[in-house]
């Protein structure tokens, strides 16, 4: 029986790919076992038990950004951090660690390295963070989820996706999610949605202010889902086909009635619109340095998607470029085409192959 140890969390991002391959594994070896380290504080504490998953904790220890206490403190709390995770590797016969980034990835390569066992790195942004810099360089294996990120060693094997993504059957389920939203199954629909919080950037160009887009948008005889996130005030002006929704638990219903979407370009909402081959237009939060701009990159590339600054998306850019986008059927067609060989669902199992191919060299 093999012991695997995934590590990684503190957000979505690093959590959800690490729980598809941590459900991946478990439905292929039943028997295996199936561990997941993580910190007190991030969002695996809750999502991963929830999941069904055992998980061993780590001391959350940042990288120091500036010389200050906390840079002095350091080396101290990053070698107690390793040595838990060495006791973990230890009394639980950990064969394999396999890390997504996050405060528990660090001292988890560390460990493993130390206790000999094999680990691999799994980068889901196309800027990797500075945990699977330093990890790739001693790791059996690496794999991103986008051409183009700088890692040494790494091949692409794109992003592990939510089971309801991959197994997603957009023309089967259209008549179902066009209910679901109160809209006309044989009318498309463009999607607009900026993450959990929305994005208020594309709430200011598409909502219910001065010079909003949403009427131009229904003008030119499409239908619009308008997610805003659970913090808008947005006005819902509740006209036919217009389905303005705070939040949507059901994306995978967004997804389906979608036939061209514009969003941020965080890894996991480009690797799911682009495995899923629906054309788009990224708005790239504007925070950071520049990470989501580099995820939409290979899209841009492959035809399949146009990125807009976000300091320049207004409602006038709308009418200007998304809503003419939305009247040619020639070049949305192509985009589609495109977008169709842009993105992968088969991430999850790419991801175990490279597990695979640690534990046999």
């Amino acid at each position: 029986m093999t012991t695997y140890l995934l590590a990684g969390g503190g957000t979505a991002g690093h959590v959800n790919p690490l729980l598809a391959v941590a459900d991946g594994l478990r439905d292929r070896e039943p028997g295996a076992e199936v561990l997941v380290l993580g910190t007190r504080e991030g969002l695996e504490a809750r999502l991963v038990p929830e999941r069904g998953y055992e998980l061993l904790i780590v001391d959350k220890v940042p990288f120091p950004r500036r010389p200050n206490g906390a840079a002095v403190a350091f080396p101290s709390r990053f070698t107690r951090a390793i040595a838990q995770v060495r006791e973990h590797i230890r009394t639980r016969g950990v064969d394999v660690v396999v890390g997504f980034g996050g405060y528990a990835s660090a001292p988890a390569y560390v460990a493993a390295r130390r206790e000999n066992v094999p680990f691999v790195v799994h980068e889901a942004n196309a800027k990797p963070g500075l945990a699977n810099v330093l990890g790739a360089r001693r790791a059996a294996r690496v794999g991103v989820a986008f051409e183009g990120t700088p890692l040494k060693g790494s091949r692409v094997v794109g992003m592990p996706l939510r089971r309801e993504i991959v197994e997603l059957d957009r023309p089967a389920v259209r008549a179902a999610a066009a209910e679901h939203f109160g809209l006309d199954a044989d009318r498309p629909v463009l999607l607009v949605f900026g993450g959990s919080l929305g994005a208020k950037r594309l709430n200011e160009a598409f909502g219910d202010g001065h010079g909003a887009a949403w009427r131009d948008v229904l003008d030119a005889g499409w239908q619009l889902v308008h997610v805003t996130g659970e913090r808008s005030e947005l006005v819902d002006p509740e006209v036919n086909g217009y389905a303005l929704r705070r939040y949507v638990d059901r994306m995978d219903l967004a997804f389906a009635l979608a036939d061209f979407i514009v969003s941020r370009a965080g890894a996991a909402t480009v690797s799911e619109i682009s495995a899923l081959g629906i054309p788009a237009v990224y708005v790239p939060y504007a925070v950071g340095n520049g990470e989501q701009a580099l995820n939409a990159s290979s899209a841009v590339r492959a035809g399949a998607a146009i990125l807009i600054p976000d300091a320049g998306f207004t409602g006038d850019r709308v009418r200007d470029e998304v809503v003419p986008l939305l009247a040619d059927a020639t070049r949305r067609a192509a985009m589609t085409a495109a977008a169709a060989s842009a993105g992968t669902r088969t991430g999850t199992e790419n991801v175990i192959a490279l597990i695979d191919g640690a534990l046999g060299a």
